[in-house]
């Protein structure tokens, strides 16, 4: 029992600790917005599915953390920081992934998103990659819950890159940093399977096309 009290106690400062520092970074960064006019009526809805790559977490959880939404998290250790900084900035979480083994956790989701009018956020790459390659589970989100996946970026002028598998990016503070929207893509209820896929296919492409944007922007090329 002390165990777990302990334990808790260590997460829940973890999670404090996280959203502090994630707010001083970007309280100091200048943020620039393009193509937000592709989205805003649906983001306005918020009947949405904010959607971006494992790498690009910290700038879009931090413009997000007072939309209320509910977030895939992976079950995984690094997915338990991420849980804990994302409920702290105002979400609720799902514990599980896009793949197809995460069924059990896509259904939650989507139950959660229709019952309580929440928009989703989905990381489609995690939570151990193929890097910039989408799982198939959002696109059953969107056909089920209806709601549109919208497809944003970022990227900063000064920045450390890890050598993890995703290759994740934390700006320095005191730089510029650059989001990017690209537009919504709706999956109809009565897609078909080969529908599915193409729709699939169209998502990756559009948020890899915004991220190598937003990269290129700042002549930075990720390998």
């Amino acid at each position: 029992m002390l165990r777990k009290v302990i334990a808790e106690l260590k997460w829940n400062a973890i999670g404090i600790a996280g959203k502090l520092i994630i707010d001083l970074i970007f309280l100091t960064t200048k943020i620039e917005v393009i193509g937000l006019e592709k989205a805003r009526h649906v983001l306005d809805s918020r009947e949405f599915i904010l959607a971006f790559w494992h790498s690009r977490i910290l700038l879009i959880s931090y413009l997000y953390k007072k939309q209320n939404g509910v977030s895939m998290v992976s079950p995984s250790g690094d997915g338990e920081i991420i849980a804990r900084i994302v409920q702290r900035q105002g979400h609720e979480t799902v514990r599980g992934s896009t793949s197809k083994k995460g069924r059990k956790a896509l259904i939650r989701l989507i139950k959660i998103m229709k019952n309580k009018k929440k928009p989703g956020v989905v990381i489609p790459d995690g939570p151990l990659g193929p890097r910039f390659k989408a799982q198939p589970g959002i696109i059953t989100l969107a056909k089920m819950t209806g709601y549109a996946i919208v497809p944003v970026s970022y990227s900063a002028k000064r920045m450390a890159i890890f050598s993890s598998w995703d290759r994740f990016i934390l700006p320095y503070p005191f730089t510029i940093c650059r989001v990017e929207y690209d537009y919504p893509i709706c999956v109809p209820r009565n897609a078909s399977k080969e529908e599915e896929k193409t729709l699939l296919l169209a998502f990756e492409k559009s948020l890899n096309h915004i991220t190598a944007n937003v990269d290129r922007h700042f002549n930075h090329y990720i390998n």
